[in-house]
């Protein structure tokens, strides 16, 4: 199909053959549909269309099926041999089996080349939610990341940002009368869910070298685009840990891509799996980011592709935008999945030949249905549609395989070591040291000084002529000139009357025979 993906459709039982066309595939899609119903295999078989036309596409792999793509299928495996006669059946004339150019990439660095960030490219919004913080907590996130402008504090890795928290509380007296109160139980708290997040493994997120963007937009020799493939089934257990990555990695992607209006292909695609994982407990002011961001990418050449399992699952805003919606079964076991199963149906241009609430609930594995954009983005009559089996092995490839994949790749070295330049934390490490040095001078040299003043003050006391000028000397100056005066005082007294009575009165009867 010239300008388009082919997705499947034909047989007796379906409608015409469904293609995505590639000048309308910036517009955003849906795949949809209860566990096993397959939702991966459609994924894998648009990352298979996209690569062929030349445009690179970045995915999630969330349960670790989606490596195949780096390998070609084979006729001898156990599905491939139905999928046979599925392509003839849909008329896939030219259905082969080919491997596709894969990049592997894994935040922990395990099963794929190390992908960073640092702490200032994720920003304090996003930053927030990933450590789901109260409207004061991120108040107190966003003073940081202001004194880190101001002061020239790059914020690089965690241990820049904790350290930094420490500083504004050694200093929230006068931050306070700036920008309000800084409250030390609220730095508290930052610091304990950053303790959280260094225990899920979000330390090897942030630091440097960052992943360059370039990186995941590139094609091989052959002008295929490289599938990148992101390992999440680890990541999984750390929800809001992948859910804020590919939320950050969407926004660097709309900050840093010139605007080139509608391209006849996308110039990247980008697949959200587990999609509901990005809106469950999100802030409004993180879902209102998400709506611009997809209303505006698009018109920088991003296709994003939300992968669920209900529609529910996407906040309406965004649901009006996915223009290229591929809805496999939904299950209508209770009333609230009959509602959604309702709801699923009446976003669909209906087609008079079938009802689509029926058709939703009633498509088998490996069906689904679909409606693609058409001329002038109109969206086009849902159709029943068989889904072509894909060119790549289903399924997981062998670690030895992986290993090897990594090993050839041009990516291979230049993320595996991480750098650690002077940052926030060693800044603020040497201004501590400089400011306790400073202290330790000032302190030996009070001490001196009090040294100084007591050997002055022993000099003087014991000095020769001048002892008399102590205290003690002074004191015992005082009591002999007194005793001096007493005495003359008696002697005089006593040589008259006076005297003879003082003598009787206090000796007694001694003189009494006088």
């Amino acid at each position: 199909m010239d300008g388009k993906i082919f997705l499947g459709g034909g047989g007796p039982d379906y409608g015409e053959k469904q293609g995505l066309a590639l000048d309308y595939a910036n517009r955003h899609g849906l795949i949809a549909g209860a566990t096993g119903t397959g939702k991966t295999v459609t994924l894998q078989i648009l990352a298979e269309g996209f690569s062929d036309a030349g445009v690179p596409v970045c995915l999630s792999d969330v349960k670790g099926d989606l490596s195949g793509l780096a390998r070609a299928g084979s006729a001898e495996a156990k599905l491939h041999g139905a999928f046979t006669s599925r392509a003839q059946t849909i008329g896939f004339d030219d259905y082969a089996y080919a491997a596709f150019p894969v990049t592997f990439w894994d935040l922990f660095g395990a099963q794929g080349h190390p992908v960073r960030t640092t702490v200032a490219e994720m920003g304090p919004l996003l930053l927030a939610r990933l450590l789901d913080l109260t409207e004061a907590q991120e108040g107190i996130l966003n003073i940081a990341f202001r004194v880190a402008d101001e002061d020239g504090l790059p914020l690089l890795d965690l241990r820049d940002l904790q350290s930094l928290l420490v500083w504004i509380g050694e200093h929230r007296s006068e931050l306070s009368l700036r920008y309000g109160n800084v409250s030390v139980s609220s730095i508290g708290a930052i610091q304990r869910r950053l303790l959280m997040l260094e225990n899920q493994g979000g330390t090897q997120l942030f630091g440097e070298p960052a992943l360059d963007l370039a990186d995941m937009m590139r094609c091989d020799s052959d002008g295929r685009g490289r599938v990148n493939i992101l390992a999440a089934d680890k990541l999984m257990g750390a929800p809001g840990l992948y859910a804020t990555f590919l939320l950050w990695l969407l926004s660097e992607l709309f900050e840093e891509l010139p605007e080139v209006g509608d391209p006849d292909k996308p110039k990247l695609v980008f697949f959200f799996d587990e999609a509901h994982l990005l809106f469950d407990g999100a802030p409004k002011a993180l879902v209102d980011k998400v709506e611009q961001v997809a209303r505006l990418i698009r018109s920088k050449g991003v296709g994003v592709y939300f992968v669920t399992q209900s529609p529910a699952d996407i906040p309406e805003d965004i649901l009006g935008q996915l223009g290229n919606r591929i809805q496999h079964a939904l299950r209508a076991f209770t009333a609230r999945d009959q509602k959604n199963l309702r709801l699923a149906a009446e976003t669909y241009r209906p087609n008079p030949r079938f009802s689509t609430e029926d058709a939703i609930r009633d498509v088998g594995v490996g069906e689904a249905v679909t409606s693609m954009l058409m001329k002038k983005g109109a969206p086009g009559i849902v159709e029943r549609t068989l889904i072509r089996p894909p060119s790549s092995q289903l399924g997981p490839i062998s670690e030895d395989q992986r290993r090897a994949i990594l090993a050839a790749s041009d990516m291979a070295g230049k993320y595996d070591t991480p750098l650690d330049r002077r940052s926030a934390y060693e800044i603020l490490t040497e201004r501590a040291a400089k400011a306790a040095e400073a202290a330790e001078q000032a302190e030996a040299q009070e001490e001196q000084a009090e040294a100084a003043q007591r050997e002055y003050s022993a000099g003087r006391r014991y000095s020769g002529t001048r002892v008399t000028r102590s205290t003690s000397r002074r004191m015992g100056a005082e009591r002999d000139t007194f005793g001096s005066a007493m005495t003359e005082a008696v002697i005089k007294e006593l040589k008259g009357t006076t005297g003879r009575r003082i003598v009787r009165g206090i000796l007694g009867g001694l003189f009494k025979g006088r």
